[in-house]
This record gives C-alpha cells, structure tokens and sequence, in this order.
C-alpha cells in the first residue's frame, strides 16, 4: 500500500501530544485527589477556625465557712460581658449605654469597642442586674456570659486568713492560695461559630466541656472570735504607741486555730488599696527575737536534765561582763541570791544565762531548742511559713549563748512559740497547727501530725507551777483572770536596728498562756512591737482570753 508522505511524522506528533495530555491529566487528578482527600480535613479545620471563636467558662470556687458554718468567702453569679467589633453597628451609642449601664467613661468604652478584633472583654463579672439591664437594649455585637464573681461577707474580719483571688479566680494570698487546686475547680469551654461576615450563626454555639465547680472547705476559725481579737489587739496597739501587734489564739490538744491576726488588716474583696505587708498573718509568716517567753524554753530543757528545782538558788550578781559587753536584768538590782523560781518569776536575764550555763550546758540548750521544733516549720497550712533564725552551736560565742538563754539573737515566729507554749499545757505533746477541718463534699477530715516534744514530762508540771507565780507576783500580775489559774510568761525584747545594734528607746513587748486548770486547752500569744514606752500585753490577753471563757463557755476545774 503506498505511505502518504509525512504520515509517519504526524503520527508521532499527535501520540506525544495525546502522552502530553494524559500526564496533565493524570498530575490534575492526582492533585484534585491530594486536596479532596488528604488536605480537605486540613483546610476545613482552617476555615472553620477563622468563623469560631473560643470563650472559657469559669469554674465557680468553693466556699470557705467557718467552724460554726458562718460564710467566710464564696463565689455569686455574675455576668462577663464581651463584644464583636466588626458587628457593633453605632460604637459611639454602645459606648454611651456600657457607661450608662456599668459606670466608667463612655470614651474608655469607645477605645475598648472599635479595636481591630473580633473578641473583646469588656466587662468580667460585672453585677447580674447591671448586666440584664444592658442586655434589654439589645446592641448588636455584644453578648453576655454566665461567670461568678468572689465576694467577702466579713470584709477585713479574717481577711488575712482567707486571703484573696484574682479575676481569673486563682488564688492569690492566704487559704485562698494555699487550697487554691481545692477551691478552684475546673473551668470549662464554650465555641460559637460566626458566618463569613462576623454574623454568628443560631443554634451554632457549643459547649465543649462544662465547668466543674470547685470544693467548699470549712476552717477552724471561729468568726465572732475573729472579730473581737482584730479589734482589741488594734485597740491594745494603738494603746501602748506600738507600730504593729500579733495575737494567736490555739487549741493545744487539737493545733485547730481558733483567730490569728496581725495588724494591719485587708480586705480581699477590695484591693485597690492594701498596706504594706497587710496581706499575710506576721505571727505565721515574720521571725522576731521572742525576747523573755523564751526563758520558759531554757528553764524546761533546765528541769527536764533534773539537776534543778524551783527552789535552787543562785547567786546573781548585778551583771555579768562576758567580752566586751554587759549582762544585765531590765530592771536595776544589785547582786542578790535567787531561787529558780524567783529568776523566771522576776524574768532575770542574768539568773537565767547562769542556770543554763551550771545547770544544763548551751549544748544541750541547743539540742532542746532543736528538739522542741523552735527552728523548724510548724507545718500549720498557711503559704510563706517562716521557720526563724538560729546559727548553728559551733558558731556561739558565750555572750550570744547567754542572750539566747533569755530571747535574743535567736527568732522564732510567734505560732513556733504558741506551739511550744501548748505542748505544756499537753503534757509534753505539740501540735500541727492548721486551719483546715474539714472537706464538706467528700466527707474528709484531714488527719495531723503530734510529737512528744518534752520526754520528760515530769518536767511539766514542775514549769506550770513556775508559770503560775509569773502571773501570781511577778510580771505578769495583769492577766489575772477572776475565778482562773492563770499561767504565762512575760516578754520584752530589744529588736535589732537596719544599722547595726539595738534600739535603746523601743521594745517588743510580748505574753503567752494558758488556762491550766480549766475545762480548755486554749493558748494564747499577744505581742506588740516597737513600744516607745512602759507597757504590757497582758490586759489584750486577758480580754481575749475573758471573751473566750465566755464564748466557749469554759470553766474552771
């Protein structure tokens, strides 16, 4: 047959264009197939990401109620207001209407609501009726969300203890942050959907996750109890022309914490304006030298090494010349001989420095310091504990072992010398100090640690009945309490200056004690600071102790 010339090449030509074709074809169908079937999820996530909008849903935190049910913090409805910009059809009228409905000025509302965004908080946990009252004027680009809001029945009263939280509702101070993983609860998640144009879509808003509330805690403070020790020990500061006072009031036989407080107070439910250092409980958190309750710390370990007894007596000359410093009594005496009893009765520094230094050794005062829990945590549930200051033995020189004997140059905090002050009203046994009782919801009841502190208990009774004549004829004859043993110590310590040394013109002045023979374990530390002038703690204890008596219904046995 004959070939039509060029056939041959036109053939070629056409099967490399129809090769050309199927292979665009084939990469066409192969992409189609990649974007339809492996990055359509991914696509779709993107799209649907750009029209939805993420809120968090808060948790409401438990409530902290007193030992007698009294609500000490807990959370209220409220309502977060957030806005759309992009959907606000008159910024300057909703502007006008936030501020008309919420307070503030209608210009910072203005800033607020013509932000380039498509979400904007413009006002958490506002008031619910403020809330319903702006939502009846129905602007569009706003909207309204469930929330809760943290409020303080009792204001200041215990406001130190209970601490305070932040507008996210995490605590911040107090039991609030300490038992914050218990209060706070679980915040959940809510999505809406909005179309292209920022309209969001109905029926489209989802609930991701619901919030779980958190846990209520019930606290061994007693409110009423609270109130009377912030009052009086503000009244006792003022008084004596001190710059600051601590009262703790505590259940030996228990730890429980009935009132703690230290001035100046707050209020969490107000923190525009809080005072330095108002925020956390001093007796808990800040060292001082405990000054002469810390004699009762050296004539214990003294009588639990049985080589003395009330009646010892022991030459105390007028001073003691140790280096190049003096030892002295605060008040002037000559060179007298003293029984024990009259050295704790009279709180002689100097009495005191030579019944340690022939009686027991400084080591071992050392070791009893260490061994009664004065240079340790407490443990008490409370954020910030301090644990004090004591350097270690090698390290004394004899003037810094005689001062110790007495409450100098050595700190504690006032719970460290509370629990000490309990462990002889317990026979020897301390304490955990704490605050928490009980977990209402899941019916817990935390279980606390004792320590026999004192392993020779006979050495007890023995330094209650020397606490007694403190309160019978010596210094501390003003927290006497009519129808009550009355046992205690007396303190005045000199505080040390930013500059070195001293102060020769202020003092702390301190008392802690207890009811020995009554049908309560209750011990109770008062302490004033920086006193320019003589004075005495004693009457604030007294008063506490008398409001107690009649609170608690306590009696004599």
């Amino acid at each position: 047959m004959p070939t039509i010339p060029g056939s041959r090449t036109l053939s070629g030509r056409v099967l490399i264009i129809f090769v050309a074709f199927l292979i665009a074809a084939l990469a066409l169908v192969g992409r189609l197939a990649y974007l339809q079937l492996i990055k359509a999820p991914e696509y779709a996530s993107m799209a649907e990401s750009s029209r939805t909008v993420n809120v968090t849903i808060p948790a409401k935190r438990g409530t902290i109620y007193d030992r007698n049910g009294n609500v000490l913090a807990t959370s209220v409805d409220a309502t977060t207001i957030y806005c759309d910009p992009t959907m606000v059809d008159d910024p300057r009228e909703m502007a006008d209407a936030l501020a008309e409905c919420l307070g503030g000025k209608s210009d910072d509302y203005l800033a607020l609501i013509t932000q380039d965004t498509t979400f904007v908080y413009v006002k958490r946990k506002a008031d619910v009726n403020k809330a319903e009252s702006l939502k009846e004027k129905g602007l569009s680009g706003l909207y309204f969300l469930p929330d809760s809001r943290r409020v303080y029945p009792y204001g200041s009263s215990a406001g130190q203890i209970v601490g305070a939280s932040n507008i996210d509702d995490v605590g911040i101070t107090g039991l609030e942050l300490y038992y914050d993983d218990i209060l706070s609860g679980v915040p959940g998640k809510m999505v809406y959907e909005q179309s292209a144009t920022g309209i969001p879509i109905p029926n489209a808003t989802v609930v991701e996750r619901d919030a779980a509330d958190g846990q209520d805690i019930i606290i061994s403070i007693d409110i009423d109890m609270q109130i009377y020790m912030e009052e009086r020990l503000s009244q006792g500061v003022a008084d004596m022309g001190g710059s600051d006072g601590t009262a703790v009031l505590m259940d030996a036989a228990t730890g429980e914490i009935y009132a703690i407080a230290s001035t100046p107070y707050f209020n969490p439910g107000d923190l525009s304006e809080v005072e330095d250092g108002a925020t956390s409980i001093k007796a808990i958190t800040s060292g001082l030298e405990p000054g002469s309750i810390f004699k009762t710390v050296s004539a214990t370990a003294i009588l639990e090494n049985g080589k003395m007894t009330p009646d010892t007596e022991v030459f105390c000359p007028a001073y003691l010349a140790v280096d190049e410093y003096y030892i002295e009594d605060m008040h002037e005496r000559g060179d007298m001989t003293m029984t024990f009893r009259d050295i704790i009765r009279d709180s002689s520094n100097v009495g005191i420095s030579l019944s340690v230094d022939e009686y027991l050794g400084y080591d071992k005062l050392y070791d009893k310091i260490l061994e009664y829990g004065l240079h340790s945590a407490t443990g008490v549930d409370y954020p910030g504990e301090e644990v004090g200051f004591l350097s270690d033995y090698s390290e004394w020189s004899m003037t810094q072992a005689y001062n110790i004997s007495f409450g100098q140059g050595i700190t504690c905090t006032p719970l460290q010398m509370t629990r000490f002050y309990g462990a002889l009203r317990n026979d020897g046994v301390a304490v955990t100090p704490h605050f928490l009782v009980s977990l209402p919801q899941s019916g817990e009841t935390p279980e606390y640690e004792t320590e026999q502190i004192i392993q020779n208990t006979e050495a007890v009774p023995t330094m209650v009945d020397m606490l007694q004549t403190v309160v019978e004829e010596g210094t501390g004859v003003d927290a006497q309490m009519e129808g009550f043993t009355v046992v205690g110590k007396t303190g005045t310590a000199e505080f040390a200056l930013e500059t070195g040394g001293y102060s020769t013109t202020m003092s702390n002045r301190d008392f802690v004690g207890f009811l020995p023979n009554s049908t309560s374990s209750l011990v109770c530390y008062v302490g004033v600071d920086h006193v320019p002038v003589t004075g005495a703690v004693t009457p604030i204890f007294r008063d506490i102790m008398t409001f107690a008596v009649d609170q608690y219904r306590i009696a004599e046995q």
